[in-house]
């Protein structure tokens, strides 16, 4: 009966992964008419289930990933230079040029400076990218995020708002860095036995549990604000993002990596954590619920975005074998 259970269990994670982006959706649009659904998702329960999503990450990480990263570093200093300078100057840019609100813009650069999202290797997976430079990306991201993120919030954004530089980074430590650490400690422990590896392929569902909390949360706390502003908020996330993909990718293509590579750049500069960045705005900007509005519609689009790139990558691929298969019988 156990067995089934998981087999059940793992069966719902595959197919929530697969549908991610319909999810998220369903769950925005879901919360937005209903917001009392989500009203729960408030406070230190946001924040303890953004952990667990960092946690899920950690399980996936075994020592391995960080003999990659030691084994190419200039390939990961490239992508992690280009994640923390691109986005956050293309937020700034935004904002100054379409004229953002006042403390949306604050949360678009907010988004900007935060690190990469977590379904990112996913994303990276599922378009033929460089897994393990995914890996390596997301966690070195991740690990500069505790200085990064509150550095440059103050240098972009302190002229908009007074930027806790100090509780920033204590935030991130905490949701981030401590349960990417336990969910390695976990992994190295206990990855090699097999029930371990039977619970792991759960955990891409719960991730997208855990995201999809977070957005309803986000939504039922400041989903009036969209009707005012949304079209705006949408179309600063849509060239952010947007944007993000075609310069993450040319920062690969100048470095000169391979197409997998500059697929896993593209992907990794484009794709933000959005849910740590509407965690901190909830956190650190109570004041200015409008902070939240550019990380709680970031927390969906991504995700949306993110399955498209992916499969503009493999219809490219598919396009290109059709071409040669062409060329062959000519």
């Amino acid at each position: 009966m156990f067995r089934n259970l998981i087999k059940a269990l793992q069966w719902t994670s595959a197919l929530l992964v697969k549908w991610t982006p319909a999810f998220l959706v369903a769950v925005a649009a879901g919360t937005f008419f209903f917001p009392g659904v989500f009203s729960w998702v408030r406070g230190d329960t946001q924040t303890t289930i953004l952990g667990l999503i960092m946690l899920t990450m950690g399980m996936t990480l075994k020592a391995e990933d960080f003999k990659a990263l030691k084994a190419r570093p200039r390939d990961i200093a490239i992508g992690a230079l280009a994640q923390y300078t691109l986005m956050p100057l293309i937020a700034l840019f935004l904002v100054r040029t379409i004229g953002l609100p006042k403390y949306v813009g604050v949360g678009l650069i907010l988004v900007g400076c935060c690190p990469g999202g977590v379904s990112s290797n996913i994303m990276s997976f599922l378009c033929k990218g460089d897994l393990a430079f995914s890996v390596g990306m997301t966690t070195v991201s991740t690990l500069a995020a505790p200085l990064a993120t509150p550095v440059l919030m103050r240098l972009l954004a302190d002229e908009s708002v007074d930027v806790d530089a100090a509780g920033m980074f204590k935030s991130i430590l905490l949701v981030t860095l401590l349960p990417v650490a336990a969910g390695f400690f976990l992994n190295s422990a206990f990855g090699a036995r097999r029930n371990y590896g039977e619970v792991m392929k759960i955990m891409p569902g719960a991730a997208v549990l855990c995201l999809a909390a977070i957005v309803g949360g986000v939504v039922s706390a400041h989903g009036s604000h969209f009707a005012s502003t949304g079209a705006l908020v949408f179309l600063g996330v849509f060239l952010h993002n947007t944007l993000g993909y075609i310069l993450g990718w040319a920062a690969g293509l100048a470095a000169g990596f391979s197409g997998a590579k500059r697929r896993t750049v593209s992907i990794e500069v484009g794709m933000q954590n959005a849910g740590m960045a509407t965690v901190l705005a909830t956190k650190h900007f109570p004041a200015f619920p409008d902070v939240a509005v550019a990380s709680a519609v970031s927390c969906v689009w991504h995700s949306i975005s993110g399955a498209l790139a992916a499969g503009f990558f493999n219809m490219s691929d598919a396009l290109r074998a059709r071409k040669d298969g062409r060329t062959h019988s000519m």
